[in-house]
């Protein structure tokens, strides 16, 4: 199979191999080829994920957006007091660090 490439994307697949992160042109149009077929991938399963979504809306399966929101909201909090109580728990208190800078000037 022969390819045409703009100037501008023959130019990028120069720099790439430039940089010996690969090998041939070969390489990167395979490892482009790969990287397309995981977006469609994923594109698919959002595609998918919205039109589950719509049918649940369509049989009164929703849920409120800022109800959802609050409850997001509130357990984000949740987690950023539990990692702020948990680095306060593992660093030394003010107390602390006076103590130990007062210890080594003396």
């Amino acid at each position: 199979m022969n390819i045409e490439l703009t100037p501008e994307l023959e130019q990028l697949v120069q720099n790439k191999l430039q940089t010996g992160s690969y090998n041939s042109a070969s390489d990167i149009f395979i490892e482009a080829m790969h990287l397309l077929d995981d977006r469609d991938i994923a594109k698919d399963e959002v595609r998918q994920k919205i039109a589950d979504g719509m049918e649940s809306l369509r049989q009164g399966k929703g849920v409120d957006g800022e109800d959802f929101m609050e409850q997001m909201i509130t357990e984000l909090d949740e987690q950023i007091r539990i990692k702020d109580k948990q680095a306060n728990r593992n660093s030394p208190s003010a107390d602390e660090t006076l103590h130990s800078c007062a210890a080594s000037k003396g």
